[in-house]
């Protein structure tokens, strides 16, 4: 099957809540994801097939304003994962952020992840903080 993946492309709100929910357990939540991402992303990438069946992938690419973007909530289906799927929706995501002048993709993850975001999409390991609030 053959996957596309689209820079600002389309989506449902009710979609997306459900492939978040699947991808980071929990519920579905009632969320507007179109007017949170188009008040605070850069972009985002949708993955689906290229029939134009259902979601199948996400990232959200904040920025601040300048040079750094961040990827948040790169989510694949439980079907497609391991396929590429993920990889090539950060691929996306960093060709969106390089095309928007964007100089730095920035990127945390849990230590699980770290083949994924390390050997997968190309990051290399750095040295950062986080506080919970």
């Amino acid at each position: 099957m053959t996957i596309c993946h689209r820079w600002r492309g389309a989506f449902g709100n009710d979609e997306l809540a459900a492939l978040h929910a699947e991808g980071f357990g929990g519920p579905v939540e009632p969320v507007d994801w179109r007017d949170r991402l188009e008040r605070h992303s850069l972009g985002w990438v949708c993955a689906r097939p290229a029939d134009g069946g259902a979601l199948v992938g996400f990232v959200n690419v904040a920025w601040d304003g300048g040079t750094h973007a961040f990827l948040l909530d790169t989510v694949v289906a439980a079907g497609h994962r391991h396929g590429g799927v993920g990889a090539r929706l950060v691929a996306t995501a960093a060709e969106g952020a390089r095309a928007a002048g964007c100089a730095w993709l920035h990127v945390d993850f849990e230590e699980h992840l770290r083949p994924f975001y390390l050997d997968a999409c190309g990051f290399r390991p750095t040295a950062a903080g986080l506080l919970s609030l």
